[in-house]
């Protein structure tokens, strides 16, 4: 069972979630009509596909028995199954943020993840 599902986002879209008290999620989130997220397996490729390069990230670790019903894994890339959350994400679900560097080649440095 998952426990914890992140979600990269800019410093500047996780300082405005912090100003108002809870994240409604980056451009691509708001036109899906979803927020976005990704299990620890899936962190890795989601930054390299989404994000390769990109300075000024931070990933979100997300404790998923506080986000209810309106979290819903579904199919995406590849046929995997995807976390999706219909509602804002409400700053009290988030475990922690951490920056994700760029290192020289354009990957992103991750801090271990968790699953479960």
């Amino acid at each position: 069972m998952i426990s914890t599902i992140y979600k990269i986002a800019t410093q500047s879209q996780w300082q405005e979630a912090e100003a108002v008290g809870r994240f409604t999620g980056a451009p691509i989130d708001i036109a899906d009509g979803y927020i976005h997220f990704s299990t620890a397996a899936q962190a890795a490729e989601t930054a390299h596909k989404h994000f390769f390069g990109q300075q000024d990230l931070l990933l979100v670790a997300v404790d998923v028995a506080r986000l209810g019903d309106m979290l819903k894994f579904e199919v995406s890339r590849g046929g995997a199954l995807f976390p999706h959350l219909y509602e804002p994400l409400e700053l009290s679900a988030v475990l922690w943020v951490k920056p994700l560097p760029v290192r020289s080649d354009g990957q992103h440095e991750f801090p271990p993840l968790e699953d479960a």
